[in-house]
């Protein structure tokens, strides 16, 4: 079997092209969607407690904003079962409502912080196929060059 080196230079081009072409669009959409999830973050307003000029906007941010709610909501009750005891939630019960609220913007935050991972993650990808698709196509022509 004779394997036709100048159509493997193209093949491995072409893989190249393809590479880059991902990689970039990872690296958008990773810058994209981190600043749509900035901006929806400013949106709102949350402030970093006892720093009211902080505005939560940042993994960073938003981890040390979650721990702090998660330490104030454990001043309230060590856990949920805590908190019920032995009866049923109680939304007209100022106490529950504060711990549930503080256990939906802890979510909130600790999903902002995964999300900014994920980003991180996407370009960084993105990057490296953006990396790997231009040594492919530098591959790919200087074998159809030489077989030239």
């Amino acid at each position: 079997m004779k394997i036709d080196i100048r159509k493997l230079g193209l093949l491995i081009t072409v893989l190249g092209v393809i590479s880059l072409v991902i990689g970039a669009v990872f690296i958008q959409q990773g810058f994209s969607k981190e600043a749509w999830l900035v901006r929806s973050m400013e949106a709102e307003k949350i402030e970093l407690p006892g720093q009211p000029e902080v505005i939560v906007n940042s993994a960073a941010v938003a981890q040390e904003a979650a721990d702090t709610i998660m330490e104030h909501r454990r001043n309230i009750a060590p856990t949920y079962g805590d908190l019920l005891g032995e009866g049923r939630y109680d939304p007209t019960n100022p106490t529950h409502l504060s711990y549930a609220q503080a256990m939906n913007l802890e979510n909130y935050l600790f999903l902002a912080v995964t999300a900014f991972g994920v980003f991180l993650i996407v370009k960084v990808t993105g990057a490296f196929m953006v990396l790997t698709g231009f040594s492919l196509g530098i591959i790919g022509l200087v074998i159809r060059k030489k077989s030239a």
